[in-house]
């Protein structure tokens, strides 16, 4: 072997036994700090997003199980409980926004259906007193 060759490798060796600099180290977690906090930022708005998707189908879920209801029954339900009790729904669901069951509901004051003997309940609604960042509306009017 050549004394040029052999001072290179052993530079080299030496080298890898030393090892990484703090700065090299602060500048890698740097970049990992970074790119988790875009991460996050990420998944934070995907959970929102699904949230605001379930949202929207247990209304709709709800709102035409108390269509269903009125019309079968010819009298609006009193209650969501009607509707569970009356298999037009499996169960309440939890609002996704509030994480509980504490929906709201809009009774009639006027009857939906020519054939309708009584009053009750015509809608529901979120009890969230949030704002959707994607759309700009209270979850309490959807």
């Amino acid at each position: 072997m050549k004394l040029s060759q052999h001072k290179s490798s052993r530079r080299w060796r030496e080298s890898i036994q030393r090892g990484f600099t703090l700065i090299e180290l602060m500048i890698v977690m740097a970049i990992i700090l970074v790119l988790a906090t875009i991460a996050s930022v990420h998944y934070r708005n995907a959970v929102l997003r699904s949230r605001e998707a379930v949202l929207k189908t247990d209304l709709k879920v709800m709102n035409d199980a108390i269509n269903y209801y009125t019309r079968d029954k010819e009298a609006a339900p009193q209650s969501l409980d009607d509707l569970v009790s009356g298999q037009y729904l499996g169960a309440i669901p939890d609002d996704p926004m509030t994480s509980t069951k504490d929906w709201v509901t809009v009774n009639c004051d006027t009857l939906m259906d020519p054939d309708q003997t009584t009053t009750g309940i015509c809608s529901v609604h979120s009890a969230s007193d949030k704002v959707s960042p994607f759309e700009n509306t209270p979850y309490s009017t959807w």
